[in-house]
This record gives structure tokens, sequence and C-alpha cells, in this order.
């Protein structure tokens, strides 16, 4: 049995998930062939979980680098979980199911095993993905997400996606879909930046209360995009207590960062594009943590955040408002 297999948690609605995957997203100038060698070394890794979005521009390579691996035996369809994400610019219901069929148009899949809303905030809907007005300001749109989610829910129905969920969501937020009058499906989990600098614990509690998986990207910190990245912020893998940690156990600290939301109950999403260090990194099974370190990095947060999104901070739903 893979690793990731044996490693899974069970959804909400019944569907098994791997509690390890892999991210694919990139800056603008790492070629696009990138993601798709990466997604092809991870797969002959032991990798099952496999993390996309219609925002990266690169599901065509890493549809074919899927397919690659299935055409010549190393997995089936079934032993490949993929999530795609519905981008701001369609939420309006009737461009969602569109916006999934164009997904799955480039990943060249019958269909995707999960489909989250990429973020709460909505945006003009067009070509641009990030719509702007003469004075180059983000064009905003308003859209009751209650009926992007019904939309979704139909998606699932029409067999197009396994699971549906959220990313980027606070509590109120989930709770606003979870509350909805005649909700059919609510959301399997909320994928949300997590690090042992933004450990969210009171978020990961409250989704473990209503059964929502909690999924976590950034774990390692940040590749440090300054479009997205405060500069001045601590480098989360120079930090002397997860070094020490690590040091103890005979690991990396990025190791040791991943363990830690493993053994907290989160799936975690880990991006590299190193094959050395994306076999390294499925020997997060390999290692437990006291509950001693676990203490030690729970004290390791301070609320710092990689991933601002400031381009959609005066949107009435930027969710990083609230406390969590």
């Amino acid at each position: 049995m893979d690793l990731t297999q044996a490693h899974s948690v069970k959804l909400s609605d019944g569907n098994i998930m791997p509690v390890l995957g892999l991210g694919t997203s990139t800056k603008k100038e790492v070629p696009k062939s990138e993601a798709g060698k990466a997604t092809r070394m991870a797969i002959d890794a032991g990798f099952r979980h496999i993390d996309g979005a219609y925002l990266y521009g690169n599901e065509v390579e890493v549809g074919q680098a899927i397919r690659a691996k299935i055409a010549d035996g190393t997995v089936t369809r079934k032993d490949i979980f993929y999530t795609s994400k519905l981008w701001c610019t369609f939420h309006p219901p009737q461009l969602v199911r569109k916006a999934l069929e164009i997904s799955l148009r480039r990943l060249q899949l019958d269909y995707v095993d999960l489909y989250i809303i990429h973020g709460p905030f909505s945006l003009k809907p067009g070509e641009d993905l990030f719509p702007r007005d003469g004075n180059g300001k983000i064009i905003f749109d308003s859209v009751d997400l209650c009926a992007t989610w019904e939309a979704l829910e139909a998606c699932k129905d029409a067999g197009l996606v396994k699971s549906i969920g959220v990313s980027n969501f606070n509590r109120k937020q989930l709770e606003m879909i979870l509350n909805k009058p005649g909700l059919k499906y609510k959301p399997v989990c909320n994928q949300v930046e997590c690090h042992p600098y933004l450990n969210q614990s009171k978020l990961l509690e409250f989704c473990k209360a209503k059964d929502i998986a909690f999924v976590v990207y950034s774990a390692l910190g940040s590749q440090r995009d300054k479009n997205w990245v405060d500069q001045s912020t601590p480098v989360l893998l120079e930090d002397p207590v997860l070094g020490a940690i690590a040091k103890k156990h005979n690991r990396t600290p990025a190791l040791v960062a991943l363990r830690y939301q493993l053994q907290r109950g989160a799936v975690v999403l880990v991006k590299s594009f190193n094959e050395k260090r994306i076999k390294e990194n499925m020997q997060v099974f390999d290692f437990q943590l006291t509950p001693e370190d676990m203490k030690t990095i729970d004290g390791l947060s301070r609320n710092v955040r990689y991933r601002e999104f400031l381009p959609f901070s005066t949107h009435p739903n930027y969710p990083f408002n609230e406390e969590y």
C-alpha cells in the first residue's frame, strides 16, 4: 500500500483524502512545465494527493503528468486525489460549472476529487484574473457565496467532482455556509495558511468540531514572493527552536514543521520542485514528535502571515480581519 493511502483521513462525505499533498502553485517566472515535472516526481516518490487550481495556470501540465503516470502503470485514476479551485472571478452561480469544466478540459480528466472556493472575496467576472480599474484598484463583485455554494453542490450531483470545500474562510464564513437553509452538502475542508508562526489553533478546533478537514498550505513558511509576503517577516525554517527539535530527531526543520501539522490532525500540503526534497518529504511518516516538542512548537505562534492577499484587504469578505 502507498504510504499516503495508509495515511489518509475520511472526509465528512465518506471520501478519502491522503494527509500529505503536493502543492503545484508557481511563481510567474517559473516555467509551467516545472509543475508537471514535480507532479511526476512526486507520484513516483509516493505522493497521491495533488493540489492544483485554475489560478495557477498550469493544470494542462499537471494533468499531463498525472495521465502519464496512469498510462505507465504507476497509479490508477482512483489512486490520485486531485484538488482544483474555483477562482474568485467565477463566483456567480451560472459561472461555477463553466469554471470547473475549463479545469477538467485542461486536466483531461473526467472529474476532480475536490473542488473548493479559492477565497471568499468575489472579483469582477471576465478574462482578467485580477481585474483592475483605471487607477489600478482591484474591481470587486458582489455575490452571495451561499448561491455559489449551491452551484458547487450541483457540480457534485452531476459527478464532475467527488467532494466540495472552501479555502481561506474564517469561522464566520464557514458558519454562513453551515447554517445555510437547505444545505445539501457541507464543506468537507477548509484550506488555509498555517505554520508554527501562525498555528490557527482556534480555527483548527472549530473545524474539528464541525468535522471539516483542516488543510494546511504554506506549512514551511513561504517562498517569500514580494507580491504577497512582507519581506521583513522572519524565515520560519531558520527558527532556532525548530532547528533544535530537528537536530534532536535527526531530521530537517522542514520535516519537523510538516510532522507538527500531521500530529495536530491536519492535512498538509508541501511544495517543492526539487526531487531530493520531494523524496525527503515522504519521511514525515518515519518519526514522531513528543508531546513536549508539540507544546514547544505551539509556543512559537506569533500571528505572522506570509500570505496576506493585500490587494483584497478592502473587500467586506476579507477573511483575515477576524481573529479566526
